[in-house]
Parts: C-alpha cells; sequence; structure tokens
C-alpha cells in the first residue's frame, strides 16, 4: 500500500497551532529586526516553505523526482519532519517568553543556553531545517528540496540579524556562549 503523502501536513499544522498558542506568553518588544531585513527574510521562508510543501510548483522540471517514490523513503522523510518539528517545539518552550517571530530583544530578555540551546544556538531553526530536509525526501521532488535551500537561505540571514542583537544585548556572555556553542549543528556549524 502506498503512502498518504497529505499526511505529511500533520506535524506541520502541529507546530503551526503550538506556536500560535504560545505567542501569547511573550515578553514585550524592546528592539527587533528591521523593517526591510524583516521583509526579504519573511518572503524567502514564505516562497521556501510554499516551494517545499505544496504542489504549487508541481510543474516541469520541478516536478521531477531526486529520490525514488518509495514507502521507505517517504516514511524515513516523515519520521525525519516529525523529528525536526518535535525539536523545533521543544526549543521553543525552553525560549519560553524570551521567543519573537523576529529577531527582537524582550523586556527582561534573558540568555538561554539549556536544554536544546546548549546544543545550538539557533535551535528552532535546527529544528525547522531538519523538518523541511525531511518534507523534502518525503515529498521527493525538485521543488521540495529547493524550496527547503530557500528556508535555509532565509533561516541565515534571520540567523544574522539575531546574532547582532544578541551580541549588543550580552556583550559578555554572549561571545562565550558562541564560541561554546555552534549555530545550527552541533560540532559542526
Amino acid at each position: 500500500m502506498s503512502p498518504n503523502p497529505s499526511i505529511i501536513a500533520y506535524p506541520w499544522v502541529t507546530v503551526g497551532a503550538i506556536w500560535l498558542a504560545a505567542a501569547a506568553g511573550k515578553k514585550p518588544t524592546i528592539r527587533r529586526q528591521s523593517p526591510p531585513g524583516r521583509f526579504l527574510t519573511f518572503a524567502i521562508l514564505l516562497l521556501g516553505f510554499a516551494m517545499n510543501s505544496s504542489a504549487w510548483f508541481h510543474f516541469g522540471w520541478l516536478a521531477t523526482r531526486f529520490v525514488p517514490r518509495t514507502p521507505g523513503f517517504f516514511y524515513t522523510g516523515f519520521a525525519i519532519t516529525v523529528l525536526g518539528c518535535a525539536f523545533a517545539v521543544w526549543a521553543r518552550f525552553t525560549l519560553g517568553g524570551n521567543w519573537s517571530g523576529r529577531p527582537s530583544l524582550m523586556l527582561g530578555h534573558e540568555l538561554i543556553t539549556r536544554g536544546p540551546y546548549s546544543l545550538a544556538r539557533h535551535p528552532i531553526y535546527t529544528g525547522l531545517l531538519l523538518a523541511v530536509a525531511g518534507t523534502a525526501i518525503a515529498l521527493g521532488e525538485w521543488h521540495n528540496l529547493l524550496g527547503a535551500l530557500l528556508v535555509l537561505a532565509g533561516l541565515l540571514f534571520k540567523m544574522r540579524d539575531e546574532e547582532k542583537i544578541m551580541l549588543d544585548a550580552f556583550p559578555a556572555a554572549y561571545p562565550a556562549y558562541r564560541r561554546r556553542v555552534k549555530a545550527l549543528v552541533p560540532g559542526v556549524f
């Protein structure tokens, strides 16, 4: 029996619902990413997520497969998606009220270095990248993979702005944290 590709939406919808529910507990914002930076990041991420997970780009060479359509590839990708979403949710709950949808400094902001933040400085991004990679593998078409690469680019732009804010906010603690903990992949990058 062939897997139903639409189940790949379940972990993503769950993450979206959790994000919406948890947004109510965030602290007031003091400083945030500039509007041009926000627009660029949002546009790249929107296009990337759309290409990664929708059938809108199912045409021409974008609809050709980069992995075979087999239950093994689909369920492996699905498992990676669920793992990535779960890691992002863990990181989101660990961050608590310090979270914002865009790089920001919150009132009473704390530098969180426990839990997933002891493994990566940006574990929400790590989880999301793992999830989009899993979705690309599960769905297996070139537009899915290109979407994952666009999400990577958007998160790297966002991460750059977030790093600047954290360095300004925690001039002594953040450089030491950066030396100890890699940005996205423990021990690598």
